[in-house]
């Protein structure tokens, strides 16, 4: 007696379409028929290579089939649980239910098709066909296939371009098959009807017009991306060197932004209306020797460059008299424009501006790196989302292959990052080392603070205008000697630490960096606003602050070449020479806080030298390609990858809090509180500058009743000190909210990562409940098969590979489901 696996066909389903469901099970039938096949003829040694011990083991008892496991030990469950399984809407996201049904009748037909077939078992060994050359699983469907892309071409010929493009877009298609369907679509259809060989200009120029525009249109924004300096770089950077050395280019970008954005209302409403009305001019101008890009001064006095060329007059358009020779109407000379006010809420709204600016990219660069919940999925999702699949080029296409394994390599290290467990001792150690070096750094701190200020006092001692203008750069080179020394030493005391994590070395050092850089210029404004205005009282003390912060700002530059173009090529090269350690590594806490001690630079300066922006926008821009130059031929990638995801947000704070916070104090308390210099400058006959606003509303006054509102405004909202602290109270009330508001969100989030850890249990837990029923049922229906037929053992020149083996004691059919559609023919033989 033998089992014989066939596929019914009842005749009254000839003439109704088959259904999704009948066609699984079909589907599933013939897939068993084709295993058991394969089984059989590979444990005869017939056509197939045999299979490793344990693999034809098919046909196990109920008992066995549990303790099979798959790979990596994971259970294998039967046809039946693996069919409910796939029908999940997890499993069929994505997927049409119109899409579903066609490729469910389209398989259907081909194994009804293939069904009609004569069944093996009837026919001789000899008439069998071959597995290796009869393909189950694929037919031949070559000739349909082109027949369907022909037709697809044509209608899409037939279609507008736009439609065209539209279509070919939301086709499941690859990209080098749609390219071969976007090139085929465009060839003209004159081509196919005759038209002459070579059509006149006219004619082709409707057929060129299309593929030019799009081109055009793809090239635009790779064109328009390329402009950019720092796209590309920025880009192999990340790959090559991680996103801990990114974090600096990207901050120096921002840098370069706020800069921008602070020059254009400065550009727009001061130096260019002063440049188009510009004063008398005091005397004759000195000549140009060149020293003046250096010192600021010479030719560079007298010019927008400075406050003390700005005039405090109304400035107004003149207009021809009349022929009469009578006089203008009040409405021909236009509208009168008030320097000293106009100067005044420039650079207040330039601020606001900037401040609004710095509170937003904080504020996102807090959203982007802290957020709420944890990052426990970024290695999957770095390791199978990361890859565009629209790169095509071979040199992004390495690109993108760097980036991502740098960032592997980040994420690994920051998981694998372990701290060994230290003794009592090995505490006290630590804790003396530390204690010990951060007493060396204060005393550095301290020192260098010293000697700024000695120096300091001894330049008042001279006065300015008997120095020679060499002498004037005294002062800054000293601090930028300090500023470059002392890095360097903090750096080698950071050695003796040994910080467990990289990125808690570059936070301190960042720390200390950051208290040496702010005690110096502490120092330096107490020098300007302290001393300096009152030695400086016959002369413009204003344009002497903007000159020394130009003097500054140059002079950090230089030292930041010299660094770059010399520190650091003589330190590669002996520590590959002499201690055979290879490329030193990128110092990111010394290079990311001269950026940032070069902007409190720029915004301490913005009011007594409104181009400074400009100055440290040009200074950004150089230092991008110096520094980019200097990374790649002199540095080398962290020894020790490290994940510096919170690295740019602890920027941004830092140049919002320590230092635009300081320079706006610094310009408010120069505002407020000093006395404007009176040969110079458009606030030179006030006592101060805040006064020019009070001038302003006591003309409002006198206007006429019309704008009478606006004095009412300045008075009570501007000069009354109880809107400010209604203001703040409101702030700080927005503060609490949404504090509140995030740790109610992180609240929720965790029991819904707890929710989705115990669906995932269930979810276990029901898939093993359905693998012991359908288990237990199979075993069943197998033990009434047995008991209802016993087959005798078949002669063994009679054995058939699609026949029962009577020693076996099971079938060697594999786990067969209940509601399968195939039928157990029993066949006895003669």
């Amino acid at each position: 007696m033998a089992f014989v696996l066939d596929v019914s066909e009842i005749p009254e389903d000839q003439g109704q379409e088959p259904s999704p469901y009948d066609e699984s099970e079909v589907h599933d039938s013939f897939h068993q028929l084709i295993r058991e096949q394969s089984q059989r003829v590979a444990e005869e040694g017939l056509e197939l290579q045999p299979l490793g011990p344990g693999a034809g083991t098919l046909g196990a008892s109920g008992s066995d089939r549990q303790a099979l496991l798959g790979p990596e030990g994971a259970a294998v469950y039967s046809a039946a649980t693996l069919r409910i399984l796939a029908s999940m809407p997890s499993r069929t996201i994505g997927r049409s239910h119109g899409a579903v049904i066609s490729q469910y009748y389209n398989r259907t037909v081909q194994l009804r098709r293939r069904a009609s077939r004569p069944l093996l078992s009837s026919l001789g060994r000899s008439a069998r066909p071959s597995l290796r050359l009869y393909d189950l699983e694929l037919d031949s469907t070559a000739l349909e296939e082109e027949e369907k892309r022909a037709l697809l071409v044509k209608e899409l010929q037939g279609l507008t371009p736009a439609q065209r493009d539209h279509v070919l877009r939301a086709m499941p298609l690859g990209l080098a098959e749609k390219r071969r369907l976007r090139e085929e679509t465009r060839t003209p259809r004159g081509k196919r009807r005759g038209r002459p060989r070579f059509p006149s200009c006219c004619s082709r120029l409707p057929y060129a017009r299309v593929p030019a525009s799009h081109q055009l249109g793809l090239g635009l924004p790779s064109g328009l991306r390329a402009l950019a300096p720092w796209h590309y770089a920025l880009k192999r950077i990340g790959g090559q060197f991680g996103s801990s050395v990114l974090s600096y280019f990207l901050f120096l970008k921002t840098l370069l932004a706020f800069n921008l954005l602070l020059l254009l209302p400065l550009l727009a409403f001061v130096v260019g209306v002063q440049a188009a009305f510009p004063p008398a001019p005091r005397g004759p101008a000195p000549t140009f020797t060149g020293l003046e890009l250096l010192t600021g001064g010479g030719r560079f006095t007298d010019t927008v460059m400075y406050y003390g060329y700005y005039s405090n007059a109304t400035l107004s358009r003149p207009c021809a008299g009349p022929p009469d020779g009578g006089q203008c109407a009040p409405e021909a000379a236009g509208l009168p424009y008030n320097m000293p006010l106009a100067y005044l809420f420039t650079v207040g709204a330039a601020f606001f501006i900037t401040c609004i600016t710095l509170v937003y990219s904080m504020s996102r660069s807090f959203g982007e790196s802290y957020r709420v919940g944890s990052a426990s999925g970024a290695h999957a999702i770095t390791a199978f989302c990361s890859w565009d699949h629209k790169v095509t080029q071979r040199r992004a296409s390495r690109l993108q292959h760097d980036n991502i394994r740098t960032q592997l390599k980040e994420l690994l290290a920051e998981w694998q990052l372990q701290r060994a467990p230290r003794s009592v001792c090995g505490w006290l150690r630590r804790v003396a080392v530390l204690a010990l070096v951060w007493l060396l750094c204060l005393g550095t701190t301290l020192g260098c603070a010293v000697a700024v200020y000695a120096f300091s006092e001894f330049t008042i001692k001279s006065p300015v205008s008997a120095e020679p203008e060499g002498a004037l750069l005294g002062l800054p080179f000293v601090v930028g000697l300090l500023n470059l020394a002392a890095p360097y030493l903090y750096r080698g005391l950071a050695v003796l630490e040994r910080q467990d994590s990289p990125g808690m070395e570059v936070y301190v050092a960042i720390c200390r960096n950051l208290i040496l850089k702010m005690v110096v210029l502490g120092i330096l404004c107490y020098h300007w606003l302290g001393r300096r205005v009152g030695a400086l009282k016959d002369q413009c003390w204003e344009n002497f602050v903007g000159q020394e912060l130009y003097r500054l700002v140059v002079t950090d530059f230089l030292f930041t070449l010299l660094d770059t173009l010399l520190g650091e090529l003589v330190w590669r090269l002996l520590s590959e020479k002499k201690l055979g350690r290879g490329k030193p590594e990128f110092d990111i806490a010394r290079n990311v806080l001269e950026l940032i001690y070069g902007q409190t630079l720029t915004w301490l300066g913005v009011l007594f030298s409104p181009l400074l922006p400009a100055v440290q926008a040009v200074k950004l821009l150089l230092l991008f390609y110096v520094k980019k130059t200097s990374l790649l031929a002199n540095c080398q990638a962290p020894r020790r990858p490290w994940l510096a995801s919170h690295m740019s947000t602890v920027f941004i704070s830092l140049l919002c809090f320590p230092s635009f916070l300081g320079a706006a104090v610094f310009l408010c308390y120069a505002i407020w509180q000093v006395k404007p210099s009176s040969l110079c400058g458009p606030f030179r006959t006030l006592d101060t500058m805040y006064e020019a606003g009070k001038v302003w509303v006591h003309h409002l006054e006198r206007a006429g009743p019309r704008v009478s509102w606006l004095p009412w405004v300045h008075r009570y909202l501007v000069e009354n000190t109880f809107p400010v602290y209604l203001v703040s109270a409101l702030l700080l009330a927005m503060i609490y909210l949404n504090i509140q508001v995030v740790k109610g969100q992180r609240k929720v989030i965790s029991l819904l990562k707890e929710q989705i850890s115990n669906e995932g249990e269930d979810k276990i837990f029901l898939i093993n409940k359905l693998h012991s029923v359908c288990e237990r049922k199979e075993r069943s229906r197998t033990g009434r098969t047995q008991v209802a037929v016993t087959p005798p053992a078949p002669d063994a020149d009679d054995r058939d590979p699609w026949q029962y083996r009577a020693g076996s004691g099971s079938p060697t059919s594999a786990h067969w489901p209940s509601s399968a559609p195939t039928a157990l023919q029993t066949q006895t033989p003669a």
